[in-house]
């Protein structure tokens, strides 16, 4: 999970190249778990006066924090798959925007190469999509 953490936020805005299935939902599940603690942290370290106020700020600095490197993490993920990081953009349709995203998100990417770059899965460096 570090690992692929780590690779996300190195290529914090690079919309280049393929990254993995681990490395993007690694990814995912650490900022779902911070944003979790936090709210936690917030919750036992204020009073009550001051719980939505703390609460809200540090959601938002992860949210905001997050945002350049999930989308890049998200268009390379679709890199992955062989389809073009503007396919984004269906993601905003309500219904069917989240069953295509989960649907693209959890396919396996492109065996080789593709025109996005080499396949991450074939390298033999250990590290997570370099």
């Amino acid at each position: 999970m570090l690992e692929a953490v780590t690779a996300v936020l190195r290529k914090y805005a690079d919309f280049n190249g393929r990254a993995r299935r681990s490395e993007y939902w690694w990814f995912e599940l650490a900022y779902f778990l911070s944003l979790i603690l936090l709210g936690a942290i917030g919750k036992i370290l204020t009073s009550p006066n001051f719980q939505n106020y703390v609460l809200g700020t540090l959601a938002a600095i992860i949210i905001l924090g997050a945002l350049v490197p999930m989308l890049a993490v998200e268009v390379r993920r679709l890199h992955d798959i062989d389809k073009s990081g503007w396919n984004i953009l269906w993601f905003s349709i309500p219904i069917v925007g989240f069953i295509v995203r989960i649907i693209w998100l959890c396919r396996r990417g492109t065996v080789g190469d593709n025109r996005f770059g080499h396949d991450p899965l074939a390298q033999t460096t250990g590290e997570i999509g370099l």
